[in-house]
């Protein structure tokens, strides 16, 4: 989902839930990008890469609910 630079600077400023969920899904974002560096990742290494992305993507789906009902 593309979303405006207006509309997201918006609402990081009039909801908090959203802009707990955003941090926490820009810092998923550069864990994953770090793992990504590994070439030969170990098996818990590839385990928290595919734990990560999960995680980002439950954060993604909750912050375009929000999105959706402003």
């Amino acid at each position: 989902m593309e979303i405006k630079k207006e509309v997201l600077d918006t609402i990081l400023k009039s909801d908090i839930n959203f802009k707990r969920l955003y941090s926490a899904h820009s810092k998923l974002k550069v864990k994953i990008k770090e793992l990504n560096k590994t070439k030969f990742p170990t098996t818990t290494e590839a385990a928290q890469k595919k734990q990560h992305q999960k995680q980002k993507l439950i954060l993604k789906d909750k912050m375009e609910v929000i999105l959706s009902k402003s």
